[in-house]
């Protein structure tokens, strides 16, 4: 219903830069106010008045984006200066089109599905987000059951599955923007990092399989964070190998590995496994999950190496193409 409202505005603002930066903080200050308040709420009890006078701060919060998009748009506001950049953008155009022409032959054209499809990169992709985010939705969908078996009450599993939802923005934010870094900066290739990401997996889930005290906090941190890193760097890495043209076929085509894998994990290995000890002894201690975090463990560190085959595969091409595409943007 509000796709009514979106407009596609051909400017080139050098300032679009510190408005994302300034949505960015926004972000990451909520993101640190509803931990330290969850943090704080399984510590302490808050009175009524305190609970209201949170709740009042979030929502100023939530609401200080519109500020910078009003600013924004106050700023922008006068047509002369919009003007004045169509017109240096044309004259910008017309100086480089003949070596905008030149990359775009010498550039890879974009793949639709069926070609993706055909691609090794495609299955490669796909099964190593299907034993990260498959483990990963395994995870946070048995908390509850992991808590309680571990003797944690119901507060805190609540708590730590809150908390899960700020280490999987962590994770998405963090890992885009890191990985935006070393590429430009250092030309390390995207892939990289997907295998930082899920061999940092792999060490969580074997951190929650030793039931060690406070592991579930901590396994749940890295699990959590880097279940996150996967879905911003899937579809990026997605659109830089395949192209953007027929990006969100592919994308959907890709989060496919998502149910697969949470299907797998939570109902064939977690769910299998937890039945199991459950009919022979009941489920009261370690043994109830440790033999699913560990084939977990495995599975991720599986996908880490399949990541590092795509990151062979694909390190040429990020310096031939995605380096120059990168800095061709930037003569522009």
């Amino acid at each position: 219903m509000l796709m009514w409202f979106v407009r596609i505005y051909d400017t080139n603002e050098p300032d679009e830069k510190k408005l994302l930066d300034a949505v960015s903080c926004v972000s990451l200050l909520v993101a640190a106010y509803l931990m330290s308040v969850i943090i704080l709420d399984h510590l302490f009890t808050f009175r009524f008045l305190v609970r209201i006078f949170t709740f009042v701060v979030l929502l100023l919060l939530l609401s200080s984006p519109l500020c910078i998009v009003l600013r924004a748009g106050k700023r922008d506001s006068s047509s002369i200066h919009r003007s004045l950049i169509s017109e240096e953008q044309r004259f910008g155009d017309e100086i480089d089109a003949h070596d905008t022409r030149d990359f775009q032959e010498e550039d890879k054209d974009d793949l639709n599905l069926l070609q993706a499809m055909c691609s090794v990169n495609f299955w490669i992709l796909f099964f190593a987000m299907a034993c990260g985010m498959g483990s990963g939705l395994a995870t946070v969908n048995n908390l509850g059951q992991i808590g309680e078996s571990l003797g944690y009450s119901s507060f805190e599993t609540n708590t730590l599955v809150s908390l899960w939802s700020i280490w999987n923005f962590l994770g998405r934010f963090g890992a885009g923007y890191v990985s935006d870094h070393f590429l430009h900066v250092k030309g390390w290739a995207r892939p990289l990092f997907m295998v930082l990401t899920l061999s940092s997996m792999s060490v969580g889930h074997a951190v929650m399989a030793s039931g060690w005290p406070g592991a579930l906090y901590a396994g749940s941190i890295m699990v959590g964070v880097c279940y996150g890193s996967q879905w911003s760097l899937m579809p990026t890495i997605a659109s830089e190998i395949f192209g953007v043209k027929h990006m969100g076929t592919i994308f959907n085509a890709i989060t496919v590995a998502s149910p697969v894998g949470s299907y797998i994990f939570s109902v064939r290995v977690v769910g299998y496994i937890y039945d199991a000890e459950a009919s022979r002894s009941g489920c009261q201690g370690t043994h109830c999950f440790m033999l699913s975090f560990l084939i977990m463990a495995s599975a991720t560190l599986l996908g880490s190496l399949a990541a590092l085959a795509l990151f062979s595969r694909t390190k040429s091409f990020y310096n031939q193409v995605i380096l120059r595409r990168l800095q061709h943007s930037l003569r522009e």
